[in-house]
């Protein structure tokens, strides 16, 4: 009795053995994937800049810009951008760091894509941009911001010279815009040109890229001389200059619209003139 109780511990003992035998490691998962490894499969994929995010952004002055910058499995890392003409940090997330409340970043939920706004873009706003995710080392994607500036011209000479009771038409070209301006205002002196029916301004679109504002003024008269100035939102300036003649001057008009001679062809005239008054005595 007393061997055999001795045989089943036996027998116990070598069973508890052969099953510690046949389990794995307790570093080892029942897969044979150690747990390290396991740890590392469930951490988040690094941080990764999509392929289809814009290395160049044309904006048209005035206008607002919008640099996205879209990043793959982010997790808790930060996004920064960075203007790089002086280094100066905008943005980190949300929160702008500089006084100049045009820049701004934000983040629509469930996206991949952080967006740097420049508002009211200026010229001196374009260049290099950088987008930057608080990886280590740094990773970064460079987004150059292009500012297109369309063309402000008024067609012809910039002094015109024009008889009392004549017609004028002004014609204001705004070309290579990459947006149509919301409005074009036309400007006597510091005066808008606005609510007299003697005075037609009519807009057309030649194109996509070009308009032409027409100001027209019937019957001028002395009060009509003076600076006209196109005034395109958001765009630069152009501006003419209108003489009205009494009607005592008309040899110093050609076709009504010509410019007259310049100073310094008078003054030229006036020295070969002298000269050859000298000459003949």
């Amino acid at each position: 009795m007393g061997m055999a109780g001795d045989g089943s511990v036996l027998v116990f003992i070598l069973l508890i053995l052969a099953s510690a035998a046949l389990t794995p490691p307790t570093d080892e998962l029942s897969d044979g994937v150690t747990r390290e490894q396991g740890k590392k499969k469930k951490e988040h994929p690094p941080p990764l800049f999509h392929p289809d995010t814009p290395s160049n952004v044309s904006t048209q002055l005035g206008a607002h810009a919008y640099l996205p910058c879209r990043i793959k499995s982010l997790g808790d890392k930060s996004v920064v951008w960075i203007r790089n003409r002086d280094s100066h940090i905008l943005t980190v997330d949300r929160y702008t760091f500089i006084s100049d409340e045009r820049f701004t970043a934000w983040h629509e939920a469930d996206t991949q894509t952080w967006t740097l706004q420049v508002r009211y873009v200026q010229e001196r706003d374009e260049g290099s941009y950088e987008c930057q995710v608080s990886t280590e080392p740094k990773m970064s994607h460079f987004v150059y911001l292009n500012v297109v500036s369309p063309s402000v011209t008024i067609v012809g000479e910039s002094d015109l010279y024009v008889k009392s009771g004549s017609t004028v038409s002004l014609r204001c070209v705004i070309a290579n815009a990459l947006q149509q301006p919301a409005f074009i205002f036309w400007y006597h002196g510091e005066e808008r040109v606005v609510g007299r029916t003697d005075r037609v301004v009519f807009l057309e679109r030649k194109s996509a890229d070009t308009s032409v504002s027409t100001l027209t003024i019937p019957s001028l008269t002395l009060t009509d001389s003076g600076n006209y100035t196109c005034a395109p939102a958001s765009l630069r300036i152009a501006s003419v200059t209108i003489h009205v003649l009494s009607g005592e001057h008309p040899a110093a008009m050609q076709r009504g619209s010509a410019a007259l001679p310049s100073h310094g062809l008078l003054l030229a005239l006036a020295t070969s003139l002298l000269w050859l008054l000298e000459g003949a005595t």
